[in-house]
C-alpha cells in the first residue's frame, strides 16, 4: 500500500562506520525539508568503491541499526544488502516508490559533482528531488553538469568527521567516544571491526 501522505527522504552509503556526523546532518536535513523520516539504506557495494573492501553488511546494518535506536524519524532499510551485488540508486527507489509517494534523494556535494556519471541520473530525477547537502569546506566546482540546475542545495552543518579516520583511529588504538554513538563503539570494541 503506497503511503501518500509521508514525504521522505532516503539517504544511502557504506556507513563504515556510520558516525555522529551522518546523525547531525541528516536531522538537519529533516528540518530544513520539513520530511516526515530520513530512511538509511546501508549498500552492499558502492558502485563508486567497487575497489575498496568494506566491512561485512551484516555488522554495517547492525551499527546503523543501533545508532538510530528510538529515535521515530529515521529508519533502516536492508533492501540493499538482502539484493546483493552492487548497490544502485535507482533500483532502490523503485522499490522504495511502492511504499512512498513522495522521495527526496539525500546526497552529498562531492556526489552532486559526479550525479552525470551515476546509473540512470535522469530516470532517478523522475522519481525524486534532488537534495545536496553542502558544508563550508566543499569548494565550488568551476564545471557543472547539467544536475546542479535540478538539485536544491542545502548549506549543512560542517562536521569534520570520516568513517575513514574512525578505522584509522580504532586501528591505532586511539578513542573514538564522541565520533560514534556509544552503542557503535561497543559495537565495534565487541565485534573487533577495523583492528
Amino acid at each position: 500500500m503506497i503511503s501518500k501522505q509521508e514525504k521522505i527522504g532516503i539517504f544511502g552509503g557504506t556507513f563504515d562506520p556510520v558516525h555522529i556526523g551522518h546523525l547531525i546532518t541528516t536531522q538537519f536535513v529533516l528540518e530544513q525539508r520539513k520530511l516526515d523520516k530520513i530512511i538509511f539504506i546501508p549498500c552492499y557495494i558502492s558502485p563508486h568503491k567497487t575497489n575498496q573492501n568494506s566491512s561485512n553488511p551484516v555488522h554495517r546494518l547492525n551499527m546503523l541499526r543501533l545508532a538510530i535506536e528510538g529515535i521515530p524519524y529515521f529508519e533502516l532499510s536492508d533492501y540493499e544488502i538482502r539484493k546483493g551485488n552492487i548497490s544502485y540508486t535507482y533500483d532502490t527507489i523503485l522499490e522504495l516508490k511502492k511504499t512512498y509517494h513522495y522521495i527526496e534523494l539525500i546526497i552529498g556535494y562531492d556526489n552532486l559533482i559526479v550525479f552525470d556519471k551515476w546509473h540512470k541520473p535522469d530516470e532517478i530525477l523522475d522519481l525524486t528531488k534532488l537534495i545536496v547537502m553542502k558544508r563550508i569546506i566543499d569548494k565550488d566546482t568551476e564545471v557543472k553538469n547539467k544536475y546542479f540546475e535540478r538539485a536544491i542545495i542545502l548549506n549543512t552543518p560542517t562536521i569534520e568527521i570520516s568513517s575513514t579516520e574512525i578505522r584509522e583511529r580504532v586501528k591505532n588504538k586511539l578513542p573514538i567516544d564522541f565520533l560514534v554513538p556509544k552503542k557503535v563503539k561497543e559495537y565495534i570494541i565487541q565485534n573487533k571491526l577495523y583492528e
